[in-house]
């Protein structure tokens, strides 16, 4: 996915350092597999591991670069998705960026207030009223909370997506919005773009 250029060059130094690591260490698997004796399961799953670790950590460096150019409030979006993960509060937050989501979304209540942590997490504090639902950030604004999304037709194929992820994917197959969300379940926190989800491990 074609994206802005922005600056995170330690965050991507760090990736091709782990990719370079991953890759010594699957050039020294394969070697031993010539090795009498030795059973490749455990170290097969490191290696699957040590994967989904950097898939992650790539997700919130390009998360960065998504959302760098439309909203300067990227960091209080990590933070806030990372503090819901931690207490198991759903959560659903949508940025948009270049296409207009008028119509693609039913509205919900108006806020009108610059994007805080502290506001996005008690938004979205069980029991309030305006918890469910979809929170709209426009630039360093949170214009409504509550509205509803689209849900993906995707739930076919994935039948144990929950609602909140279905939306997600859903307004990002007609837009180019971005998504977070935040799992009541599981606590996983992922993005979604373009129809589909990325996994993101809180810091």
């Amino acid at each position: 996915m074609p994206y802005a250029d922005c600056d995170f060059s330690p965050m991507k130094q760090n990736l091709k350092d782990d990719l370079e690591k991953l890759v010594l260490r699957l050039q020294r698997s394969i070697q031993t597999l010539d090795e009498e004796n030795h059973c490749m399961l455990g170290e097969i799953e490191g290696i699957k591991e040590n994967f989904l670790n950097i898939e992650s950590r790539a997700s919130s460096f390009y998360l960065n670069c998504y959302l760098s150019p439309f909203t300067d409030k990227y960091t209080e979006l990590s933070v806030s998705a990372q503090n819901l993960s931690k207490r198991r509060h759903g959560a659903l937050i949508v940025v948009q960026r270049n296409d207009s989501l008028d119509g693609l979304i039913q509205p919900g209540v108006a806020i009108g207030a610059s994007v805080t942590q502290s506001l996005l997490e008690s938004l979205f504090y069980p029991g309030t009223p305006l918890h469910d639902g979809a929170v709209l950030i426009k630039f360093n604004e949170i214009v409504s909370a509550k509205n509803i999304l689209p849900l993906s037709h995707i739930v076919q194929a994935e039948p144990k997506l929950g609602t909140r992820h279905r939306a997600a994917i859903g307004i990002t197959e007609l837009s180019d919005a971005i998504v977070l969300v935040v799992s009541e379940e599981t606590g996983r926190v992922s993005f979604a773009s373009k129809g589909y989800l990325y996994p993101i491990v809180p810091r």
